[in-house]
């Protein structure tokens, strides 16, 4: 017999794209550690030396596009597709896997490297492979072109929606994520203020794992289309 269907707030995060070969901030010796983030990842460090910073940001846009999404991006697309309108994904990561594993309206909270965005008037369009300080914005033509990431000390889009949804969630799920970066990381308390239950998918628990009502640990491929599995099974 069907359940009743919950509504269910997913956060993922690096680690539900490490097994496509996407790094973390955590990953020795991988592309993030050779770079500065205080360079990198500002607008401070944009506005010093833009060059370099769309270097790192070619270099990440080339590793995505030689990604593919794994069983996990998989898993939850088809958890969604069960499950119709109960199921707000959000991701703390800026590639589009989740989309090309079969995900729809996912809200990217720190923006995505298929996106430039204009410094001067705000238009976003579709990033080419290679962007430069003196690429003109297709709408206003200054040179003042951008990825479309949200850096340290700036504001992460769609908080609102995030917000809602978490205030209306049945359940929320933490998926692949360090839980230490902030507003992200205060999602589970949010969450379960509201009366949400809370699960932890994790390779190992996170900063905040004493904030879930359960923690699953193991590689994203393997325990998140475990979970979907039992979920779909409840309600069917």
């Amino acid at each position: 017999m069907a359940g009743a269907t919950p509504r269910i707030v997913i956060l993922t995060g690096a680690g539900v794209s490490a097994e496509s070969g996407l790094g973390t901030f955590r990953d020795v010796g991988g592309l993030w550690t050779q770079y500065d983030l205080n360079e990198v990842a500002t607008p401070e460090g944009f506005a010093r030396n833009p060059a370099l910073v769309h270097d790192f940001y070619n270099a990440r846009r080339a590793n995505c596009r030689g990604a593919a999404p794994n069983a996990a991006h998989e898993a939850l697309a088809r958890l969604s597709a069960a499950l119709p309108g109960q199921v707000t994904l959000v991701t703390q990561n800026v590639d589009d896997l989740h989309e090309r594993g079969g995900s729809r309206d996912v809200i990217h909270m720190h923006g995505r490297l298929d996106t430039a965005l204009c410094g001067s008037c705000g238009h976003r369009w579709p990033a080419p492979e290679m962007m430069t300080p003196d690429d003109p914005c297709p709408a206003c033509h200054a040179p003042e072109t951008r990825p479309d990431v949200v850096w340290f000390g700036e504001m992460p889009y769609r908080m609102d929606a995030i917000y809602r949804a978490l205030l209306r969630a049945d359940l929320f799920v933490a998926i692949g994520t360090s839980g230490n970066v902030y507003p992200a990381a205060g999602f589970v308390a949010e969450a379960r203020e509201a009366g949400a239950r809370t699960l932890e998918l994790n390779l190992e628990p996170c900063d905040r794992h004493g904030a879930f009502d359960e923690t699953r640990q193991g590689p994203a491929s393997v325990v998140v289309p475990e979970w979907v599995d039992e979920v779909i099974a409840r309600l069917t």
